[in-house]
């Protein structure tokens, strides 16, 4: 997370890199999510693949890295990763919830002292408080419904939100 703030401050500064990096990234994961059925989908019989702790640990980091660079926290991301591989959203959710608020709290004391010497990089304190609270009460609905919701619609969803995103990152990234 706090190699992610620095290259957003120093490598990414400009609001349409950053928007065509967003696209990027989102982009491939939705169409992913949203065209693919996972593993235990295809044969009930068969337990969905886990991906192996070395591999797990690595793409941790680099989805901490990728949350710094973005200004979030990492669960973001490392989620609809894990549900696409086969994690039920169940099991993913707590997870994700968890990291996302750690690596929040590492990003917004890392921007903060990025603003001293980079110049107006600090947290938008009103914005940023009203996202967390939107973000608290949006991840309580959903830990509400997904038990409700077969896995293979959480996937869907979430792959379709990620395309939509990244469509308005790329649209806002080219013009």
């Amino acid at each position: 997370m706090i190699a992610g703030s620095i290259i957003r401050v120093e490598l990414v500064p400009g609001p349409r890199v950053f928007d065509l990096l967003v696209a990027a990234l989102l982009l491939p994961l939705g169409i992913w999510l949203a065209a693919t059925r996972p593993a235990r989908d295809r044969d009930p019989a068969r337990p969905a693949r886990q991906i192996p702790a070395p591999v797990l640990i690595f793409l941790a980091c680099l989805t901490g890295c990728v949350g710094g660079i973005y200004g979030i926290g990492g669960g973001s991301i490392l989620a609809p990763i894990l549900i696409g591989s086969g994690r039920p959203a169940s099991e993913v959710a707590p997870a994700a919830l968890a990291s996302t608020f750690v690596t929040s709290l590492a990003g917004v004391i890392t921007f903060t002292i990025l603003s001293i010497s980079a110049g107006p990089v600090a947290p938008n304190w009103p914005t940023g408080i009203a996202l967390g609270i939107g973000g608290i009460a949006g991840g309580y609905t959903g830990a509400r419904m997904q038990s409700r919701l077969p896995d293979t619609l959480i996937r869907r969803i979430l792959g379709i939100l990620a395309i939509a995103i990244a469509a308005q990152y790329l649209w806002s990234g080219l013009n």
